[in-house]
């Protein structure tokens, strides 16, 4: 069965789970996607490698993977989310060390995390999408119009993709590059993310 590359599009707060976010993977060619309920932590740590600006002070659990296997000559080269039962998830990190492949199972929020870090692909296989994707209704500003028929399927890209309001309006941009700092320090990196994104609009 062929692989379908997904890519990430975004986290949101999860609808359905107190405490938890939903992590959306995309397929690369194609409108469906994938919802994924992961754990606050797993959620901070995908962020955290996805954003350029935002460096913890110490590493986190999956930095440390990768600092690990970058001593020791271990590249991940895909994650694979190859199973779905009652809900569940189940994902393979596909490594190799020396011209030798292994395949090692991993929670897929940590998997994917894991990938980030490594930049590599993360796929799933077609029945897996066909029976737990879904599709969006992409505004025009993400480049998609085709919608599905059946608007039973359709779920607004708004309510899957953390919005972030800004509470800012009244501070300044050197204040804010303080709050940033200050929020970086300790570690507050929902903070520091909401920071940056007004950072980001004002410039």
């Amino acid at each position: 069965m062929s692989l379908i590359q997904l890519t990430i599009k975004g986290i949101s707060y999860s609808q359905t789970q107190s405490g938890a976010y939903a992590l959306v993977l995309s397929e690369m060619e194609g409108t469906r996607t994938l919802p994924i309920i992961i754990g606050a932590f797993e959620a901070q740590s995908i962020a955290i490698a996805l954003e350029t600006e935002i460096k913890p002070p110490r590493p986190l659990t999956h930095d440390l993977f990768k600092t690990f296997s970058d001593r020791f000559s271990v590249t991940v080269k895909e994650v694979i989310i190859h199973k779905l039962v009652d809900g569940v998830f189940f994902s393979s990190l596909v490594c190799e060390k020396d011209g030798v492949e292994e395949v090692l199972d991993a929670r897929t929020s940590d998997a994917i995390a894991i990938a980030v870090r490594f930049q590599a692909p993360i796929y799933t296989y077609e029945n897996i999408l066909e029976k737990a994707g879904i599709f969006l209704k992409i505004e025009e500003e993400f480049g998609i119009e085709d919608t599905p028929e059946s608007e039973e399927d359709v779920i607004d890209i708004d309510t899957l993709i953390l919005k972030k309001e800004s509470s800012f309006s009244d501070v300044s941009l050197e204040e804010l590059h303080d709050q940033l700092n200050t929020a970086v320090s300790d570690e507050n990196y929902e903070l520091a993310a909401k920071i940056r994104d007004e950072i980001s609009k004002r410039s």
